[in-house]
């Protein structure tokens, strides 16, 4: 698939060729690297059988194509035109090339000019690292690759001194890179000490083992441990959390699940605003956890606060408050669900410390639930709609944020206009400013057409209500509806005149914001007379927008 998808790229070639120049392609480039550039033969095999974008893109210069010439013509080329040697080389040890431009050195063009780095390769390679993931290594830990070679034998002896053998160090230092890096002597030296508990004295090598003991079982692994490591701020305590108190408790995590789906479950326990350290113990502690469906499974709300203890006065709160929060919903929206309730915090805690089991109970005892009717007679409409995946999208990022699945996320879904996209940066905008997730979605439930300004515009008017009004944003919690109203028309301007009112003393009055935005035009000029027969006139000549109508 991988070399389909590099020989798909070569456009000025027929397609019953192009494995052949592909395959030509590679033997040139390697006769080029040892013969002329007196690359050791092994070396420049793997450089020209690993870089497949930068040999297609070699190719291409050639122009036109004649399978009879093309040997010739690209032994030729390679003869009179040279190569950027470092651009083949960092593909062929696993980098993109997109990454490319801030790695290629900017005045070196050929390995002769570097002294250091083939040779670091070679050594790495000899020991057992795959030169294709050399490039593991050059992302985090590119100097490494301007050792002597010497200093990087003895490096990797030192590490093997740990009581690990080649395979086991390979796939310790390609997921942690650090270990290089010389200024790290003591949190290198803690962390190979904790995994020789690991792997030696609780018997986690004996399972790595029993699965293959390649090198790839050993960096997977390896990457795993790092996930936690990175999760729990350090080495701190990783053997108490993966090996030790019961047993290995950890292990069953570590081997038998992906880094892919422990990654989604760390991702998906943070969104509750636990600490990362807790969320490493609750999944090494919870393994249960792992087998729910953490994304499509429906739950109801009510049922879940109910199951996890609250109190009926409580619920009867959440009802009154958060009535948009409420019925069904996917797992996968929960975190936002209980964020958007104020609860995130308080179901974590509910779970940690080995009470994950209430979860996993909750989930285990209910069956799928079912939206109410009123949800499941307008979901029915929008799929009839003229744009049913614009709907959708709109109505999808509600419930993202923590709406459930009721007649009331549809009445508020009417009241707004945009994309899924649109509604997310302008939703985002408003937490940018400092607004707590549950108020923002309290005023949307109040006041949904805030999301259909845009978020120059939201962003203009909260700058302006926060600087030279000199109110906090939590005003705009108890007055939404501030920011549907037209910055320039209407809200400088009568704040303006209400601040020239108040200097000149026409009005010992203090008006609310509301009253000063909200109020229509009639009554505010009506108002504007009470407080002085004079004040209309000033009113219109110096404050009213002159492009609106009188």
């Amino acid at each position: 698939m991988f070399l389909h998808r590099h020989v798909s790229k070569l456009s000025n070639i027929p397609w019953k060729y192009k494995k052949f120049a592909i395959a030509q392609g590679q033997k040139a480039l390697t006769d080029y690297l040892h013969a002329t550039r007196c690359i050791p033969y092994a070396y420049a095999d793997q450089i020209a059988k690993n870089s497949h974008t930068a040999l297609s893109n070699l190719i291409t210069k050639l122009g036109s194509f004649s399978a009879p010439h093309f040997p010739h013509n690209l032994n030729k080329f390679l003869r009179y035109n040279p190569i950027n040697e470092f651009e083949f080389f960092f593909e062929s040890i696993g980098i993109q090339p997109s990454k490319f431009p801030s790695l290629l050195p900017h005045d070196k063009f050929f390995f002769s000019e570097d002294a250091t780095l083939l040779n670091a390769a070679r050594v790495l390679n000899e020991f057992g690292f795959p030169w294709d993931k050399l490039g593991l290594l050059y992302v985090e830990s590119a100097c490494v690759f301007r050792w002597d070679a010497s200093v990087l034998k003895g490096t990797l002896c030192g590490f093997k001194r740990y009581g690990f053998c080649n395979v086991q160090v390979v796939g310790i230092c390609l997921a942690f890179p650090f270990v290089f890096d010389g200024q790290k002597g003591a949190e290198v030296d803690a962390l190979f000490g904790d995994l020789r508990v690991l792997f030696g004295e609780l018997g986690l090598a004996e399972c790595v083992e029993g699965k293959g003991n390649s090198v790839d079982d050993w960096h997977e692994v390896c990457r795993k441990i790092r996930l936690f490591y990175d999760l729990n701020g350090g080495s701190k305590n990783i053997v108490k959390l993966i090996g030790g108190g019961k047993n290995g408790v950890g292990f069953g995590v570590i081997m038998e699940h992906g880094e892919e789906e422990l990654v989604k479950a760390a991702e998906y326990f943070c969104r509750f605003g636990g600490k990362k350290e807790e969320v490493v113990r609750l999944i090494l502690e919870g393994e249960e956890l792992l087998g729910l469906d953490l994304e499509t499974r429906v739950v109801n709300v009510l049922k879940l606060l109910k199951h996890f203890g609250m109190s009926s006065n409580g619920v009867v709160d959440v009802r009154k408050g958060y009535a948009h929060m409420l019925g069904t919903v996917k797992m996968g929206n929960l975190p936002n669900v209980m964020r958007a309730l104020g609860l995130h915090e308080w179901f974590f805690d509910k779970i940690k410390d080995g009470n994950h089991r209430l979860l996993v109970s909750f989930v285990a005892s209910c069956a799928d639930e079912v939206p109410e009717k009123g949800y499941v007679v307008r979901l029915k409409a929008i799929h009839r709609s003229r744009t049913p995946t614009h709907n959708m999208g709109k109505l999808d990022f509600l419930h993202s944020i923590g709406f459930g699945e009721n007649a009331l996320t549809m009445d508020v879904f009417t009241k707004m206009h945009g994309t899924r996209g649109e509604l997310q940066r302008r939703f985002d905008c408003l937490l940018h400013f400092g607004i707590e997730f549950s108020k923002v979605c309290k005023m949307i439930t109040v006041h949904p057409k805030i999301l259909s300004q845009n978020p120059e515009s939201l962003e203009q008017k909260i700058i302006f209500f926060c600087q030279e009004m000199g109110h906090t944003v939590e005003g705009l919690v108890t007055f939404p509806a501030f920011l549907c109203f037209d910055l320039e028309n209407r809200i400088k301007p009568r704040y303006r005149f209400h601040m020239w009112v108040v200097e000149k003393g026409l009005s010992s009055k203090n008006y609310s914001i509301a009253s000063m935005v909200a109020t229509s035009n009639r009554n505010f000029v009506a108002r504007t007379f009470r407080i002085h027969p004079a004040a209309p006139k000033h009113w219109f000549e110096q404050f009213y927008p002159s492009n609106l109508p009188l």
